[in-house]
């Protein structure tokens, strides 16, 4: 499973987080965020690592021109998309981008809009679904009723996001099943300032619940 903690700001932490076990670390591209980053600061956290993990941009309702500006300038290897991006635009930037993973996130106010997932299908490689919030497009620390997606099953891989911490990641990889995971504030002192023992402690909570799934269930 993919664990991706976004929002990552300070170089000293990324690369502690990416040994502690992310698969991905996300940057905030979104200058009106408190979590926003420069592509030269994204660039120096990146080329301070020494664990090769997914670098994943966080754009919303940005251009094809500025996205593919920033990649390049950051080194980014994949793409997150948070606004209001339509399936036209995400067809656009894989063809401007064909190398890059684009994952679209779905902000999630009720059942109903599961079913936009749909229009994305045949347009990006991932899906994100994050809680919807009227101000805020990310980063809000309110949690997906997880009742609505127990029926999402998507034909492509899909990240559960919105409101995860160590102390309900395990019942939220009881009831569903995702792809990946996407935490944010559920690991932070402050808006971008992550608390490492917390993201410890969400890896600690992932492996014991790894373990108790192969307990009840032990490879034949």
């Amino acid at each position: 499973m993919r664990v991706k903690i976004c929002g990552i700001t300070k170089p000293d932490q990324g690369q502690a987080i990416a040994h502690q076990g992310a698969t991905a670390l996300g940057f905030v591209c979104v200058s009106a965020s408190p979590r926003y980053v420069t592509p030269t600061q994204i660039r120096s956290i990146i080329d301070s690592l020494t664990i090769a993990v997914d670098t994943i941009g966080v754009f919303a309702n940005a251009s094809v021109a500025e996205i593919c500006a920033t990649v390049t300038q950051a080194r980014l290897n994949a793409i997150q998309l948070h606004g209001d991006e339509s399936p036209e635009f995400c067809t656009q930037l894989r063809q401007g981008l064909p190398e890059m993973e684009v994952i679209k996130a779905l902000r999630v106010k009720t059942p109903d809009d599961l079913q936009v997932a749909d229009r994305y299908v045949n347009c990006v490689d991932t899906l994100l679904l994050d809680a919807y919030h009227p101000q805020m497009l990310g980063g809000t620390g309110k949690t997906l009723n997880w009742e609505t997606l127990a029926e999402f099953h998507p034909p492509l891989p899909w990240f559960l996001a919105g409101g995860l911490t160590p102390e309900n990641i395990g019942e939220a990889l009881t009831r569903l099943h995702p792809d990946g995971i996407d935490l944010s504030s559920g690991v932070e002192r402050s808006p971008g300032d992550k608390d490492l023992d917390q993201v410890a402690l969400l890896f600690e909570q992932i492996t014991a619940k790894i373990l108790a799934d192969l307990e009840k269930n032990p490879p034949t």
